[in-house]
């Protein structure tokens, strides 16, 4: 489809439906974080944004996502709605807020749906299940959240590929049919070998959106800031950069700076003027200093 083609608002149970073996279309994800990116997002034909909790990494500087709180997730939710995109906008449970009680979960997400998600992302298989239910029974749509979970980062022993053994992967499977069956509407594989991701995509009747789990997910979903070059200091091996915008951004305001510093920027077409009258009147009149 075209970015710029007309298409009806993809809704939640519109993405529950969209399994590639059924014929369907895969599934574009990618996170955003504030209302310019939301709009390209939409304008750029992209079925779901992500409010991830890697803003804390690719926004405000963090080096893990275990920093950022309930209130920012809404804050930066918040600045992705207000930009009305034509996108399912989930926004990311983060650390801590769906670990201590079901109570706490299903309050801290309301907050999320409250600032204008439309549905919300957890970590985790199934203990997560008595999570999962409460939120389904109060009529708030989840996304899973398998594999590599950066949330658990320091249980993993950082960021490393999951699923890599008989038993683990075995595992993944029965994680991921236990979420389906507890009503998530989707499941993202991160940082799976692909022929798990195939097995768990192949045992499930809900979506699977990977990043870092090979092409045979129903979906696939990318950061922002990775998609658009805007964070050149790493690259993951599942990363595929489609701009260099850091670049093109550096070298824009390089030349900006040596414009001013020259005294090329601004220009008499780029500054406001009297009238001669009035320059006149205020002793102006020929000195350069009023253009008409």
């Amino acid at each position: 489809m075209s970015p710029t083609a007309s298409r009806a608002p993809l809704t939640v149970p519109g993405v529950r439906a969209r399994k590639v073996r059924t014929g369907s279309e895969p599934l574009v994800m990618v996170t955003a974080y504030d209302a310019p990116g939301a709009r390209m997002a939409s304008e750029a034909g992209v079925d779901l944004i992500l409010v991830g909790d890697s803003v804390a990494m690719v926004v405000l500087g963090y080096d893990d996502t275990l920093q950022v709180t309930v209130d920012d997730l809404a804050h930066h939710t918040g600045a992705v709605a207000r930009a009305k995109p034509d996108c399912v906008i989930v926004a990311d449970l983060p650390w801590m807020s769906y670990h201590v009680s079901v109570e706490d979960t299903v309050r801290n997400a309301a907050a999320l749906i409250r600032a204008g998600a439309v549905s919300v992302k957890l970590e985790g298989g199934r203990k997560r299940l008595p999570m999962v239910h409460a939120l389904v029974d109060a009529e708030i749509p989840v996304m899973g959240h398998l594999g590599l979970t950066p949330q658990s980062m320091h249980a993993m022993g950082g960021f490393k590929v999951q699923g890599k053994t008989h038993e683990a992967a075995l595992e993944l499977v029965d994680d991921a049919r236990a979420l389906a069956e507890a009503g998530c509407f989707a499941i993202v594989l991160e940082g799976v070998p692909d022929e798990v991701a195939a097995m768990v995509t192949d045992a499930v009747d809900v979506p699977t959106i990977g990043i870092g789990a090979g092409p045979v997910c129903d979906g696939q979903v990318l950061v922002f800031h990775d998609v658009l070059g805007i964070e050149d200091r790493i690259l993951p091996k599942f990363v595929r950069r489609y701009a260099s915008l850091k670049a093109d951004g550096v070298e824009a305001l390089g030349a900006y700076a040596a414009d001013v510093r020259s005294g090329r920027f601004p220009s008499a077409d780029e500054s406001y003027h009297l009238a001669g009258s009035v320059a006149e009147t205020l002793g102006l009149y020929g000195s350069g200093r009023a253009a008409g």
